[in-house]
């Protein structure tokens, strides 16, 4: 029996993580940048997520929506302290795509329109709808027709947002592009963005599946821009590792969805509201988003004093610990020689290193890291980038 994956394989038997730490099958330590694409933020089995699961696992596992249960009544009181502003509905479901796909649904029902409007360089998943909002031309081309009409405007160009126009259900944006090479929206952009949207009577979907929960140094990415979005998809770290995401919603609109508009099999488990409650708590608790903010800007200074001398640096961006190293070189020779040196790391766009640490990062790490990613792009240089 064979595993379908759909990523190339790096070549290592992962066997065993720790906080930012892994460990492949030959005792080799690791620091893991890479977060399984960002989920493991908080750390690899958190000691409170994974305690608070275990304690639920003794209780009770399966159990739908339906049915009231005090995991899930506890989860709701721990995130009424850091939901987004005016989103006092949740709804819980499995991955990323699914809250896109739940958002794009909430949108058409609500506003009685079809079209939606996404960005050049987005990524917001690889389902059906979700994939139609999707930039790259190499995930969708081969599933077409998508759902549509969806138009793509250029990412940070106020002039194109005036194409929002009244047939719009809605215009989805990540604050920081991920998989698009960690690009952060300019504030004059994210303002005129909801100027115009909320002119147009158009609905603002904010995908912070990657980028929200702390990561970016405030709880919700679109903080940093003084705006509010009407909804809101989370994910990834929002579980503390463990496979959940969620819908926030405002009143308004959650009161015009009814029974029916959408379901889900294992969304909203006692198992995953066990482990957003404990994921929440470390949130507050261990104040992530102010670690991210101090430690990712930290990194980011050490990244440009290190790798300032290097021709083919063209910038270093990022928001809290969501960081891009930027080329004008094909970085995976870069990423190889990372992982040689013990450092984990990713690639977004086509040029662009991308480090998704977890919060208890420490100085010593980022030292390594430092000189695993100079090493790196040394070599590249060296070699021309193939």
């Amino acid at each position: 029996m064979k595993l379908i994956t759909f990523y190339g394989s790096r070549g290592l038997r992962i066997v065993k993580g720790e906080n930012q730490y892994v460990w492949d099958d030959k005792g080799k330590k690791y620091l893991d940048l890479h977060s399984g694409h960002g989920v493991a933020f908080l750390g690899h089995r958190n000691k409170r997520v994974v305690e608070y699961i275990k304690s639920q696992m003794d209780e009770i596992m399966t159990l739908t929506t339906a049915f009231d249960n005090p995991i899930r009544e506890e989860m709701l009181r721990e995130l009424d302290d850091v939901k987004p502003d005016g989103m006092d509905n949740v709804f819980l479901l499995n991955g990323g795509t699914e809250a896109v796909e739940m958002a794009m649904k909430v949108a058409r029902k609500t506003t009685g329109r079809k079209k939606f409007i996404a960005f050049r360089n987005s990524f917001h998943g690889r389902t059906m709808g979700s994939l139609s909002v999707t930039w790259n031309k190499k995930y969708r081309d081969p599933f077409e027709p998508l759902v549509g009409p969806v138009d793509f405007l250029e990412f940070n160009k106020i002039e194109d947002l005036k194409k929002i126009d009244n047939e719009t259900a809605a215009v989805i944006f990540e604050p920081v592009q991920g998989e698009g090479g960690v690009i952060p929206a300019t504030n004059d952009f994210a303002k005129a963005l909801r100027e115009e949207t909320q002119k147009k009577g158009v609905l603002l979907i904010s995908d912070e599946v990657q980028a929200g929960f702390g990561r970016t140094g405030k709880v919700w990415a679109y903080q940093h821009f003084n705006i509010t979005p009407d909804i809101l998809t989370a994910g990834k770290a929002i579980g503390g590792g463990f496979p959940v995401s969620a819908v926030f919603l405002p009143d308004d609109i959650a009161n015009r969805l009814g029974e029916g508009d959408h379901g889900t099999t294992y969304g909203g488990n006692p198992l995953a509201a066990a482990a957003v409650t404990a994921a929440t708590r470390v949130l507050k608790e261990e104040r992530v988003p102010e670690q991210a903010k101090v430690k990712g800007e930290l990194f980011m200074r050490m990244l440009r004093d290190a790798l300032a001398d290097f021709k083919s640096l063209r910038e270093i961006r990022g928001l809290g610990l969501m960081i891009g190293v930027d080329l004008r070189l094909n970085p995976g020779l870069a990423i190889k020689v990372l992982q040689e040196q013990g450092v984990l790391a990713l690639k977004a766009g086509i040029t662009v290193i991308r480090f998704l640490a977890p919060f208890m990062i420490t100085n010593q790490d980022m030292e390594l890291a430092v000189n695993a990613v100079r090493k790196g792009v040394s070599e590249t240089e060296s070699k021309g980038g193939t």
